[in-house]
């Protein structure tokens, strides 16, 4: 096998080269299980007013007076944070999730945050930039071997 056929990498510790070589599989679907998790609390705000969020009702009119953007939309932003957040975790139906996931972020980069600039400390677009590229990345790959599509053999 030439080296253009495998990925040849460095230990960052070279006794530990056996354990970074049998966790390194993980690294993707820890990044897929982490972004779902993360996105689901802010579902959470939207829809059940958890997490010191305030509910369907508020963030509905929150995203009519400050965003002009119509009340129902709270509602479909908070239901692909939430459940497509816990699908995209789970690697269930991971390129629907992503994909919904990817079109929300899109639209509040660019509704929301583009005016403000890139850093996210100034309300800009870095953040939810972040979002949409790793779940465009799902996207594009799916969930992967160690992934509840994988294990029922589909991918949507």
């Amino acid at each position: 096998m030439t080296t253009s056929q495998t990925t040849v990498s460095r230990s960052l510790i070279p006794g530990l080269r056996a354990l970074e070589d049998s966790l390194a599989p993980l690294a993707e679907p820890l990044i897929r299980v982490a972004a779902g998790l993360f996105l689901m609390p802010h579902g959470a705000q939207k829809l059940f007013g958890w997490f010191g969020g305030y509910g369907i009702d508020e963030t509905g009119t929150f995203f009519i007076t400050v965003y002009s953007l119509p009340a129902y939309l709270a509602v479909i932003a908070g239901v692909i944070e939430f459940f497509g957040g816990l699908l995209l975790a789970l690697g269930l139906a991971t390129r629907l999730s992503a994909a919904l996931i990817t079109g929300m972020m899109a639209v509040v980069v660019i509704h929301v945050h583009w005016s403000q600039g890139f850093f996210w400390t100034e309300n800009g677009v870095e953040f939810p930039l972040m979002w949409t590229i790793i779940a465009f990345a799902y996207l594009l790959r799916g969930g992967g071997r160690y992934s509840l599509d994988h294990a029922i053999g589909a991918e949507l």
